[in-house]
């Protein structure tokens, strides 16, 4: 088996066997280091590949946004406009190049992937 493959499986294994909680640290994660690369894209003019990196991001947003259930959380309807937004920036981003969009979203998501990361963790340390 190549080195290529065997990640491929330990990455699938990882996403299969995380918990709820872990999952959404690992699109946030992802999520960050989109804007993160797709920032750095456009500092050095690769329009290309910030395109490729803020597209993968506008999927992670969707995907979280259709996975929100606003009805058992107060909170919920603000995150889904929350992800809205973020969802409308980084098409604009995207189509117009536009690098103080991306920060914008950074500013944004970064604090938010801290935030569910510390939640996910104390969850994990909390007694069953």
């Amino acid at each position: 088996m190549s080195a290529a493959s065997l990640r491929a499986r330990y990455m699938g294994d990882t996403v299969t066997t995380a918990s709820p909680q872990r999952l959404l640290v690992m699109l946030y994660d992802r999520l960050a280091l989109d804007l993160e690369r797709g920032e750095a894209a456009l500092l050095a003019g690769d329009r290309a590949a910030a395109s490729e990196q803020l597209q993968h991001a506008q999927e992670i947003v969707l995907e979280l946004k259709g996975s929100l259930r606003v009805e058992i959380w107060d909170g919920g309807p603000r995150l889904a406009s929350l992800y809205s937004w973020l969802i409308s920036e980084l098409v604009k981003a995207n189509v117009k190049g536009d690098l103080r969009r991306v920060g914008d979203c950074r500013k944004i998501v970064e604090p938010l992937r801290d935030a569910w990361r510390e939640a996910a963790a104390s969850l994990a340390s909390s007694p069953a």
